[in-house]
């Protein structure tokens, strides 16, 4: 996850705190702030949420290139996206559960590395078809990823400095996520999307090597063999609660909608009356940033004036950015993007912060499963969503995809204000 799954990662952090502090066993002490294996292993995580989020996102900026090179519509060319989120919406929930018990720094290398790998054939892909294979098979390779990333922290630093530890890993994703879209789009620009992913290939190979170097023998045993049965009980508990299964479709339809804005917006400002070089659309991204600003402030206004508001005002908020975006004028249109994302941001951290708290309260319930129950639900708005969105824009043009993001977005809306009827768990 990138800069959207701040809240997503934090709410993992705390509701795993607990399990990790039961462990009384260790092989070494807890690193502490400041000592070297607390240095090196920040450093190494950093450096996979980096690479992890440098593969899954970097294709975002190619979309226009991939469409023009196989001739395929905008739709079409997303599935270059959709692909890897989708299978890392399908993987993430068993892997996550099951992983953890073969060694956590094992799984991790092992993860990056055939990342890695599949990121270096990805440019030698011989038709686009087997180009969506390879990005499907990166889904499934990092799907583990984020949750054993939050697990070893939670299991391998002192609990007094496990929010520092928490802003380098969110830190690696921010950058990763921004970095892998703007230096594909811009090696692309003077190479062609091969070249820029090429280099995205690179970039991942030396963080992997990288990674492995720094990360420093675990000091928790390895946790106990986990069954895929056993995720059962807890699974139907989750989808059973109806404030929970309201959260994790607005995690599918916010999803859908932001995705689809930053995928389709650089046809949009590549063809006429923009026609904007690929090197100024790749700056489109930089946006992100506000996402940033607008996920922490969400939580403290949430802290002040209640989480119900503030989620219905900031999905109000990406609603409107999305009409603003509209105009044929440049300064209307980034306005509208700037909107857009800060809304998201804004909705999507209280909400899938709101997924920790709610499960806690609710029996039976496993917070972690809750948590990677909602980065299903958002991985799936970003594969579903964003490839019906391309749908949207090659039969009404940005029209089509304002009036699909402003319905994806409207149910969302419905469903924070059904949030209100629902009394938290007894």
């Amino acid at each position: 996850m990138d800069a959207f799954d701040v809240a997503s990662l934090w709410s993992y952090a705390m509701t795993t705190t607990e399990r990790a502090g039961t462990a009384t066993a260790r092989l070494a002490p807890a690193h502490e702030r400041g000592t070297p294996g607390f240095r090196r292993l920040g450093a190494a995580l950093w450096l996979s949420g980096m690479a992890t989020f440098v593969l899954v996102y970097s294709v975002q900026g190619l979309l226009p290139g991939l469409s023009a090179e196989f001739g395929v519509g905008s739709s079409m060319a997303s599935l270059a996206l959709s692909a890897t989120t989708g299978t890392l919406a399908l993987a993430v929930l068993p892997l996550s559960a099951v992983t953890e018990s073969w060694g956590r720094t094992r799984v991790m290398t092992w993860a990056l590395g055939a990342s890695a790998v599949l990121a270096l054939l990805a440019p030698f892909a011989p038709s686009f078809g087997a180009l969506v294979a390879v990005r499907a098979l990166q889904g499934i390779t990092l799907a583990a990823l984020p949750a054993l990333s939050m697990a070893h922290l939670t299991h391998e630093v002192t609990a007094r400095h496990l929010g520092g530890a928490v802003g380098l890993l969110i830190a690696g994703n921010t950058l990763g996520g921004l970095s892998g879209r703007l230096i594909a789009a811009w090696v692309a620009e003077a190479g062609g999307w091969r070249a820029g992913l090429a280099a995205v290939g690179a970039v991942s190979v030396l963080a992997t090597v990288a990674f492995r170097f720094l990360l420093p023998e675990p000091t928790a045993p390895t946790p106990q063999r986990t069954r895929l049965r056993e995720l059962g009980g807890p699974l139907r508990r989750h989808l059973a609660d109806p404030g929970l299964l309201c959260l994790f479709g607005m995690a599918f339809l916010l999803m859908g909608a932001f995705v689809t804005v930053y995928n389709y917006l650089g046809f949009r400002l590549l063809a006429p009356p923009f026609s904007l070089p690929g090197t100024l659309v790749g700056l489109v991204f930089l946006g992100y940033l506000a996402g940033s600003w607008a996920s922490t402030r969400a939580g403290l206004l949430g802290d002040r004036f209640g989480r119900r508001p503030v989620l219905w005002v900031a999905t109000l908020l990406a609603l409107a950015g999305a009409w603003v975006t509209l105009p044929d004028v440049l300064g209307s249109v980034l306005a509208g993007l700037l909107l857009v994302t800060v809304g998201f941001f804004g909705a999507h951290s209280v909400a899938s912060s709101w997924v920790g708290r709610r499960s806690v309260l609710l029996p039976g319930a496993v917070p972690a499963q809750a948590s990677s129950l909602y980065l299903v639900g958002y991985y799936a708005g970003s594969s579903a969503g964003g490839a019906v969105g391309g749908i949207a824009y090659d039969q009404a043009g940005w029209f089509g995809v304002v009036c699909y993001v402003s319905a994806l977005l409207a149910g969302a809306l419905v469903l924070a204000l059904a949030l209100r009827r629902i009394p938290a768990p007894a």
